[in-house]
C-alpha cells in the first residue's frame, strides 16, 4: 500500500503542471481518501503513535495515544508533548534526532496506573530530519506477568524447601514431643512421692536431718526440671507452628465454601488463642456487627487467616496492650478487621510484609502473612492495611456476598 500511494504521488508530482481544474480535484480526493484510510488504519493498532516536530510539538496522534497518557483527541497541532509525558526521559530521546532509535520504559499515571515501553524513531524530510516518531506499546499486563512467573518460582522453591524441612524435623520432634511428655510423668510420680529415693545408701539409715535435705534438694530439683519441661515444649510447639506454616504454604487447598458468619470464624479463633493472650496479659475487645449476613468463606481457612493475624499483632505489642476485633458489612461485601496497639510497621516496609519469609520479628517464618493473602485473594477478597509507628497496626479483610469464581489464570495454567 505504502509502495502504491508513493508511485501515485510520484506520478502526480511529475505533471502536476499540467493538470486542470478537474485533475487536481481527483488528485485531492484521492489524498483525502489515502489519509483518511490511513488515519483509520492507525487507529485500529493497539500501540500508541505519536508524531513529533524537531521542537517536541504534537503533529499526529492516534486514539490509542488518548487512552495511554491522556493527550485530549482536540489537541491542537504544535502542542509540547512534554505536558502529558512529564516521566519521559527527553534527554535520552533526543538521540532519535541523530538518527538512532531509542528504546524506553516509562510509568504514567494518568489517566490510570501504567507501565509503557517507547520506541523512539526519526522521521527524515526532504531538507533533513523532520522529526521524531513516538511508538508507545502498554506493557503493564506483560509485566504483571512476568511478575507472577517470578513470584510462582519462588513458590515452587519454597515448596521444595519446606517439604525437606517438614519432613527432617517433623520426626525427631515427635520424637522429642514423646519424651518430655514421659520425663513429665516421671517427674510428677516423683514430685508425688514427696522426694523419696530408694538407693543402696537408703539401708544405712542417715541422720533425720540428713534425709530431710535430702527430700527438699530432690523437690527443689523437681521444681527445676519442670520449669525447664515447659521451656522446652514451648519451643517445641514453636516449631510444630512452624512446620504447620510451612505445610500450609506448600499444599494450598481450594476454599470448602460453607454460608457462615464471620463471628463465628472470630469466636472458634479467639477461643483457641485465649489462653496465650491472658499469658501475655493482653485484653481484647470484640466488635462484632449483630446481625451481620452470612458469607460465603470457608470457616477453617478464614480462622487460619485470624489466627495469623492476632498472632502478628500479640507479637507486636507488650505486657497491657489491646487487641481490637471488628466485624461489618459495606456495600462490597461483608469486613473483619483485627487492630493492635504495637509498635506498627515502617512505610518503608509495608510495601514488603507479604513476601515470603521476610519477617520483620526475630523469630518469624515470615509465611503467615503471605498464607493469608493467599487465602484471602483465594475466597475474591481483598486486604486493607494501615499501620502507624508507635501507635499500632490494623488489618482489614473484605469478603464478597458471592461465591467466588474460578481463577482464568489458573484455569489456563491446568490444561
Amino acid at each position: 500500500m505504502v509502495a502504491g500511494k508513493s508511485s501515485f504521488i510520484n506520478r502526480v508530482l511529475g505533471r502536476i503542471d499540467r493538470l486542470n481544474p478537474e485533475g487536481l480535484q481527483t488528485v485531492v480526493q484521492r489524498l483525502a481518501r489515502e489519509r483518511n484510510f490511513l488515519e483509520m488504519l492507525f487507529d485500529t493498532i493497539e500501540d500508541g503513535v505519536l508524531v513529533l516536530d524537531r521542537s517536541g510539538g504534537v503533529i499526529y496522534f492516534n486514539q490509542i495515544v488518548t487512552q495511554l497518557i491522556g493527550l485530549p483527541a482536540d489537541t491542537p497541532a504544535g502542542e509540547p508533548a512534554e505536558r502529558f509525558l512529564p516521566g519521559l526521559d527527553w534527554a535520552a530521546l533526543a538521540q532519535a534526532e541523530e538518527r538512532k532509535v531509542v528504546r524506553h520504559e516509562f510509568e504514567v499515571s494518568y489517566p490510570r496506573p501504567r507501565l509503557l515501553r517507547l520506541h523512539a524513531a526519526p522521521l527524515e524530510g526532504g531538507a533533513g530530519l523532520a522529526g521524531v516518531a513516538l511508538i508507545l506499546h502498554d506493557i503493564t499486563e506483560e509485566r504483571q506477568k512476568t511478575f507472577e512467573a517470578v513470584e510462582s518460582e519462588r513458590i515452587q522453591a519454597l515448596t521444595l524447601l519446606a517439604a525437606s524441612v517438614a519432613h527432617e524435623i517433623g520426626n525427631p520432634l515427635n520424637a522429642l514431643n514423646i519424651h518430655l511428655q514421659l520425663m513429665e510423668r516421671e517427674l510428677r510420680k516423683l514430685k508425688a512421692s514427696g522426694g523419696a529415693v530408694s538407693s543402696p545408701a537408703a539401708t544405712l539409715k542417715p541422720p533425720r536431718s540428713t534425709r530431710r535435705k535430702t527430700a527438699d534438694e530432690v523437690c527443689d530439683t523437681v521444681h527445676k526440671m519442670e520449669r525447664f519441661l515447659a521451656v522446652a515444649k514451648g519451643e517445641i510447639a514453636r516449631l510444630d507452628y512452624i512446620i504447620t506454616q510451612f505445610l500450609s504454604a506448600i499444599r494450598p487447598s481450594p476454599p470448602k465454601i460453607q454460608w457462615v458468619s464471620l463471628n463465628d470464624a472470630v469466636h472458634s479463633a479467639i477461643d483457641l488463642l485465649r489462653p496465650e493472650l491472658e499469658n501475655r496479659e493482653l485484653s481484647v475487645n470484640l466488635e462484632l456487627a449483630r446481625p451481620l449476613p452470612l458469607a460465603p468463606i470457608d470457616p477453617a481457612q478464614v480462622k487460619q487467616v485470624l489466627v495469623n493475624l492476632v498472632k502478628n499483632a500479640m507479637q507486636a505489642m507488650t505486657k497491657d496492650g489491646l487487641l481490637t476485633i471488628q466485624t461489618g458489612q459495606g456495600s462490597e461485601g461483608v469486613w473483619l478487621s483485627v487492630r493492635d496497639t504495637g509498635t506498627g510497621i515502617p512505610q518503608d516496609l509495608i510495601n514488603r510484609i507479604f513476601e515470603p519469609f521476610y519477617t520483620t520479628k526475630h523469630k518469624g517464618t515470615g509465611l503467615g502473612l503471605m498464607i493469608v493473602q493467599r487465602i484471602v485473594r483465594e475466597h475474591g477478597g481483598r486486604i486493607e492495611l494501615e499501620s502507624r509507628l508507635g501507635q499500632g497496626t490494623q488489618f482489614r479483610i473484605w469478603f464478597p456476598l458471592h461465591e467466588p469464581r474460578p481463577r482464568l489464570l489458573e484455569a489456563h495454567a491446568h490444561d
